[in-house]
């Protein structure tokens, strides 16, 4: 089966389809509603009620909105990635990662503040990868900057995703502070905006809702997390060392992209815990970046009889934990 994502065939995204319900058809016949713990912010609030004044708290309708929309970023994170050539060859193979590691946790499947966040990300890192070319780019830092503080009146902890910049500035490109000023002026401008809309109609009370953030050290319990957290970080690392030979010989944009997932992976991870209650649904965040690594075991491993088993192998354990456990 991993050689049908290996090639960069247009027609996979059928394959693609159908894999979607293979792996999320337990959540289709066991859906949820939404994401709603205290955490979330108040553009998601706005959205949920609204959703609910369309078709009522329906979780088939919930969940099936959440499966789309991880079907759309698996394409949208195909065509970053074979646009930049982050692999030698255009692959559907983190796409494939990216479905089969968010099924590891039924959290990961639920609509949430997390997924719409994830969305913005999307953008963030295909406008990250322009860095380095451009002379001059102020215009980037301030769009990602501005995406980002879109993303934090979704999830407010996505604020910590300036991390995120500011490493990838300095990465991607010489140290000017001017674009550091300018990044940070297009993250509060999102909220500088609201707030002033909120003033002018006269709902300043709702900016209370805005500032939900604080810091928890959870203890978890729950196996199946510890064995999708386990599984992520084992392929993520197993990737990144596979990466280490190939990427000697890759250009010097596409090693500094590579580095900057590494940064994005560790980010994410420490996100939900900023969060006012901590939930392990929000670990999502860190699936993204984390597929991209897991794509690149199942490229590097060119042998297709090993490389089956170690799909199939997590396929099973998949599912074993969503029907059997």
């Amino acid at each position: 089966m991993v050689k049908f994502f290996r090639s960069g065939n247009p027609l996979t995204v059928l394959l693609l389809l159908l894999y979607t319900l293979l792996v999320k058809f337990f959540y289709l016949l066991h859906p949820s509603t939404y994401v709603a713990d205290g955490s979330e912010g108040l553009l998601y609030d706005l959205l949920v009620n609204w959703l609910q004044m369309l078709v009522g708290k329906s979780p088939l309708f919930f969940t099936t909105m959440a499966i789309m929309m991880l079907f759309l970023q698996t394409l949208l994170l195909t065509r970053i990635i074979n646009h930049h050539r982050l692999f030698s060859r255009s692959t559907y193979l983190p796409a494939m990662s990216y479905l089969l590691f968010t099924s590891l946790w039924q959290g990961w499947n639920v609509f949430s503040p997390a997924l719409l966040v994830n969305l913005i990300m999307l953008w963030v890192l295909a406008s990250t990868t322009e860095l380095y070319t451009r002379t001059s780019a102020r215009d980037v830092v301030f769009n990602i900057g501005f995406a980002l503080g879109i993303a934090g009146l979704f999830y407010f902890p996505a604020i910590v995703f300036c991390v995120l910049l500011l490493i990838s500035l300095l990465i991607m490109r010489p140290f000017r502070l001017a674009e550091w000023i300018i990044a940070l002026l297009g993250l509060f401008c999102p909220l500088y905006l609201l707030g002033t809309y909120l003033f002018l109609t006269d709902h300043v009370a709702l900016l209370r809702k805005i500032p939900r953030i604080g810091v928890s050290m959870p203890i978890v319990h729950d196996y199946k997390v510890w064995g999708a957290l386990i599984g992520s970080l084992f392929f993520f690392i197993l990737g990144w060392l596979l990466l280490q030979r190939p990427l000697k010989k890759m250009l010097i944009q596409t090693r500094k992209t590579w580095a900057v997932q590494i940064v994005y992976v560790i980010v994410a991870i420490l996100v939900p815990f900023f969060s006012v209650h901590f939930s392990p649904d929000y670990w999502v965040l860190a699936i993204l970046p984390i597929s991209m690594f897991v794509g690149n075991v199942y490229w590097t491993i060119t042998n297709e009889t090993v490389a089956n088993i170690i799909h199939f192998i997590t396929l099973g354990y998949v599912i074993v934990m969503q029907y059997f456990s």
